[in-house]
């Protein structure tokens, strides 16, 4: 995958994480996460994007760990939904 390819990944990813917050319902636990999650996306997209501009192979690899440390946060802030919630 290109640079652009991952970047243009990202950008939908964030896109999607848009949309689903629309669909949440409006409490305030549900906004709290529904804030959260384009957040959360888009600081990953971001930080890959900074990562491409980097100005040396260690800045770039710390960059891109930053990424990679920040992209669990989605899938975080989706499990704490309460519908996703067993009991």
């Amino acid at each position: 995958m290109t640079p652009d390819e991952l970047k243009a990944c990202f950008k939908q990813f964030s896109l999607s994480l848009m949309r689903l917050k629309r669909t949440l319902h409006d409490d305030r636990v549900r906004r709290t996460i529904a804030n959260q999650l384009p957040r959360s996306g888009t600081f990953k997209a971001a930080n890959y994007r900074a990562a491409c501009l980097a100005k040396s192979p260690a800045d770039f690899a710390s960059k891109v760990g930053t990424t990679v440390e920040e992209s669990d946060d989605p899938a975080f802030w989706i499990e704490l939904h309460p519908a996703r919630q067993t009991s």
